[in-house]
């Protein structure tokens, strides 16, 4: 899609296609801490290539839009969460699943580690100068085990059946999968205990009512998921190397922007 360039009064500006603030372009074998968020480390597994030209070349990408529905089911969740988290009960979820012994995590950093903007989740990887961090969505406690449980939102509208293995072995949830891997990999580092499973509180919209009138009907769905952060590690070093190196890493093959600039490039010739 075509993005136009905007300061913070919406009004339109120049494009330069350079990233400005300096804390976001890393200097290869540079000492100073650098944060790397939960999406950027993804860009890395996605396309090393647009990955080091993002944060070490501080190209600037052009963005994509909001999600304003899916942001709305997610403040709507968060609230009926932190209703049960004061009283510390169980959400009618977790009655409906069995799951009484499950209630939202009480931490005085809770909003901190939700705030994916300014804080997160964050720890420093082993004696590196590199931050990893991530925004997570929310995060339960087993009573039984008194280990923490990582949640992530997700809405959507589909007809198809909606099950635990449909759900999860979906190639387009790939990318949830790792997304979840790296707040519990997060939350891991910082000293935590995890219960075996991580949750996806899944809204789905029904598309099957003659019509809108105002309304659409959501069906929600629990899907457990079994973590493994033991690929995080090595995928990390990985990353860090790529940064540290002064050489531009190969494309993936499939990444579409690399396909497109090549392509641009030729035409513009």
């Amino acid at each position: 899609m075509l993005d136009l360039k905007r300061n913070s009064k919406y009004q339109l500006v120049e494009a330069t296609g350079k990233r400005t603030r300096k804390s976001s372009i890393y200097t290869p074998k540079q000492t100073e801490d650098f944060k790397i968020s939960r999406s950027k480390f993804v860009d890395f597994l996605i396309c090393p290539r647009c990955f080091y030209l993002d944060r070490v070349g501080g190209l600037d990408a052009p963005g994509t839009p909001g999600w304003a529905l899916n942001d709305a089911t997610d403040i709507l969740y968060k609230r009926e969460f932190d209703a049960c988290r004061k009283d510390q009960t169980p959400h009618r979820l977790f009655e409906q699943h069995g799951l009484n012994h499950f209630v939202p995590y009480q931490h005085p950093e809770i909003d901190k580690w939700r705030d994916s903007m300014h804080h997160g989740l964050s720890t420093r990887f082993g004696s590196s100068n590199i931050i990893l961090f991530g925004g997570v969505d929310d995060i339960w406690l087993n009573k039984e085990s008194n280990r923490l449980i990582v949640v992530d939102y997700k809405s959507q509208s589909t007809e198809r059946e909606i099950t635990p293995y449909s759900y999860l072995n979906s190639v387009f949830k790939q990318g949830y999968k790792m997304q979840m891997d790296f707040y519990v990999y997060l939350l891991h580092e910082m000293g935590f205990k995890l219960h075996q499973d991580a949750y996806f509180v899944v809204c789905n919209g029904d598309r099957t009512p003659s019509g809108f009138n105002g309304r659409m009907n959501f069906d929600e769905y629990l899907i457990p998921y079994e973590w493994n952060i033991e690929w995080i590690h090595n995928k990390v070093i990985d990353m860090i190397d790529c940064m540290n190196s002064e050489t531009l890493p190969s494309s993936n093959e499939s990444c579409k922007n690399c396909a497109y600039s090549k392509q641009r490039a030729f035409h513009e010739m």
